[in-house]
């Protein structure tokens, strides 16, 4: 599944075409994908301006200027694709402006497209509950101190809570953990504040490290110019079982299951 930085190298590819153009149609291939299409999306974006584009978590935002805003999430292998040599049955929502065109491909059909009034997207369903941005300036110490606190739960887990934090997936959280010194399967309240100071910036670095490097090469993630991302030849632990730790401490990454998702750890720097 693509993860925020994927979504965020996404976002930044389509505003470099997109952002200030007019759409001059807007066109839907089938009545679904996860869910159903808007009834009234082909209506709403066909001849409004595009006047910014944005992301949430792992959510993409299309900002018009008719005060409504389109929300796409990705799924597990979707794409979009600008200016395609060819039609793809995939191509499941296009939209077109005087120089381009902008597919959303999506194979497996796991991705979505909703609409909302954008002065009230913070209240949109699946944001109204979600933590603060790691990008952002409200993911603090003192944040992650209060929502961990008196929490037995593994402290990987709770890092890919949703309300705790918003868009944070199995491989950054691994890697953040990782940077920060951090046993995954230590339970979240008993993670000292100390650790959480280095936590916080892990988080940061991680992310702005995969979005600078274009997002990771995992499965059938894409950006909207077609070429794979390469930041998973950079991973530290994510992958790397029985390989020894890039720290030098005599360390071997070890792989646990969590929540019935793999964890990469080592198991003698993180503690």
């Amino acid at each position: 599944m693509p993860e925020l930085p994927e979504v965020e190298t996404t976002v930044r590819g389509l505003a470099r075409f997109l952002d200030g153009q007019r759409i001059v149609l807007a066109a839907v291939n089938r009545p679904d994908m996860r869910r159903p299409f808007p009834v009234d999306l082909v209506q709403t974006m066909t001849g409004a301006t595009v006047t910014g584009l944005a992301r949430r978590a792992k959510y993409g935002i299309i900002h018009t200027d008719r005060d409504r805003s389109l929300i796409f999430h990705l799924g597990m292998s979707g794409r979009w694709r600008i200016d395609p040599a060819d039609d793809d049955k995939h191509d499941h929502f296009v939209i077109e402006t005087a120089n381009s065109r902008f597919a959303l491909c999506d194979p497996r059909r796991f991705g979505w497209v909703d609409l909302a009034d954008t002065a009230t997207l913070d209240s949109w369903p699946s944001f109204a509950a979600m933590g603060p941005e790691p990008l952002g300036p409200d993911l603090t110490v003192d944040h992650l101190k209060t929502a961990l606190l008196g929490r037995k739960q593994a402290i990987k887990l709770l890092l890919l809570d949703q309300r705790i934090v918003a868009g944070l997936g199995n491989i950054y959280v691994c890697e953040a953990l990782f940077r920060a010194q951090i046993r995954p399967t230590k339970a979240g309240g008993r993670v000292s504040r100390a650790a959480l100071a280095r936590l916080v910036p892990a988080i940061r670095s991680v992310l702005l490290q995969s979005i600078e490097d274009g997002g990771s090469t995992l499965r059938d993630y894409a950006r909207p110019d077609g070429e794979l991302g390469y930041f998973a030849t950079r991973f530290d632990v994510y992958g790397r079982e029985n390989e020894a730790c890039k720290r030098g401490d005599g360390g071997t990454i070890k792989r646990i299951v969590q929540g019935g998702r793999s964890t990469w750890f080592c198991p003698i720097c993180q503690k």
